[in-house]
């Protein structure tokens, strides 16, 4: 079972008994928390322990988990011994709506975030929202960012429902949480069950990502949290896609008031010019040929594919 020391302390010795009194013999892999250790170093961390317990093709990786344990633990479960069983346990509202479903697994390299990685699919994924409640206030709100991007591309009604519902379920009202999880879950399954490797339409799923990510890397993982660095980009995606004509005005304020009124940031940093941005998109993985997949939002709940190059993106911000 692979953890960090933040969610262990909460969670790590009522799972091990639990496993325990299973008949399992959990052996404990805990890593430090944050975006700036999901990298070779602690992957190859996690091989040494997993080949010091002597963990063999019959046994599983458990990841007890937010976004980076998650990501960091699959890619290991795809890779050990050519394939291990994966169990994902997300703990936060990013990994339970987003992370943890669809196979997506990773490290990042110093060029651009989740540069190496594998898709591979866990055997189940347990999310139970009552683990939320011992989230980091700034944890919560950004996993949030996930919620309104799946509402804005996918889901026009779910969008309606957080303008709506938006303080209760800042209040993490339980039946409300529990809806919107649920819901985001399936939207997301269906995109995966249709594109599994994102071979095409799963590509929907980047929308706000292609500059967040940028944001990320250029601030080395340190500034913003995940989630905090895709409101960043999802406005900035929804101004593109104005620019272009794909969408209309209240298209992008409703999208710009919903992140604000979570306390999201909306505007990229002033120290971050142009010509940063756009190199640091051209190591993204899936920039292809000098250009990138581009999604625009053409209204809440609808998308469109524009290949544009990192320099087009840049200057329609």
């Amino acid at each position: 079972m692979v953890t960090n020391s933040t969610i262990a302390n909460i969670y790590l010795g009522a799972v091990v008994t639990a496993l325990s009194a299973s008949h399992f013999e959990p052996a404990v892999i805990q890593i430090p928390d944050g975006e700036e250790h999901k990298n070779l170093a602690w992957l190859a961390f996690v091989y040494d322990r997993l080949i010091d317990a002597g963990i063999d093709r019959g046994g599983a990786v458990v990841a007890l988990r937010g976004g980076v344990v998650g990501d960091l633990t699959g890619f290991a479960a795809a890779t050990y011994l050519r394939g291990v069983a994966c169990v994902q346990v997300p703990t936060t509202l990013l990994a339970q709506i987003d992370a943890s479903i669809g196979g997506k697994t990773g490290i990042n390299h110093a060029a651009g975030k989740n540069l190496l990685g594998a898709f591979k699919q866990p055997r189940f994924v347990l999310a139970d929202v009552e683990c939320l409640s011992t989230l980091p206030r700034r944890e919560y709100v950004a996993g949030l960012a996930e919620v309104i991007k799946t509402g804005a591309i996918l889901d026009a009604e779910l969008f309606q429902l957080l303008e709506a519902e938006l303080p209760a379920l800042l209040r993490q009202e339980r039946d409300l949480l529990v809806r919107v999880v649920r819901r985001c879950c399936q939207l997301k399954a269906l995109v995966v069950a249709e594109d599994e490797t994102e071979g095409g339409y799963r590509a929907i799923l980047n929308f706000g990502h292609t500059l967040g990510h940028a944001i990320e890397s250029l601030t080395d993982y340190t500034t913003y949290l995940h989630g905090e660095a895709v409101a960043i980009g999802m406005v900035a995606a929804a101004r593109v896609s104005h620019r272009l004509g794909r969408c209309d005005e209240t298209t992008v304020r409703r999208l710009t008031q919903l992140i604000e009124r979570c306390g999201l940031p909306v505007d990229i940093p002033s120290d971050l010019g142009r010509d940063a941005l756009a190199l640091a998109m051209r190591t993204d993985k899936k920039a292809l040929g000098g250009t990138i997949k581009f999604v625009c939002l053409e209204g809440i709940g609808a998308t469109r594919f524009e290949r544009l190059t990192c320099e087009e993106i840049v200057r329609h911000i």
